[in-house]
């Protein structure tokens, strides 16, 4: 829910430096400007150690060391973080499929993506594992 701010601002903001009077003209501009916008609201809070539901939900983000994460670790853990939903959009895509079907795809790999974390020794997400990163319970740290 607080991401829908986040989000709001950056299309309001986008819409009127652009000038874009329809919803769907220049959409592949607000969808790079909101990925542009997104990886540096994760980045930035990634680096202090929370987001605002990480600190609703009493997680913080640590290195696997323990330590906290640098931006460039961050960012990092951003870009693999996409994994979550860009391969079956890029296989959907040549194929120019229905949004329902690109939707069933889409939460198909979001539950395997899920379940395979579950194989993963420490059951972290694989894009955390991949970053070097790690979730920790704020309330159980020491």
């Amino acid at each position: 829910m607080l991401l829908f701010g986040v989000i709001f601002i950056a299309g309001y903001l986008f819409g009127t430096l652009s000038q874009t009077k329809h919803a769907l003209h220049n959409r592949h501009g607000l969808q790079a400007f909101l990925f542009l916008v997104f990886a540096i609201y994760f980045t930035w809070l990634w680096s202090k150690g929370q987001t605002l539901a990480m600190k609703t939900w009493h997680i913080q983000i640590l290195d696997k060391d323990g330590h906290p994460v640098s931006q460039a670790r961050a960012l990092l853990r951003y870009f693999l973080s996409w994994v979550w939903f860009l391969p079956p959009m890029v296989i959907a895509w040549p194929f120019n499929l229905p949004a329902a079907e690109v939707a069933v795809l889409v939460f198909g790999w979001i539950l395997v993506w899920a379940l395979l974390s579950r194989f993963q020794s420490r059951r972290q997400y694989w894009h955390d594992v991949w970053a070097g990163t790690q979730l920790v319970d704020v309330l159980k740290k020491p």
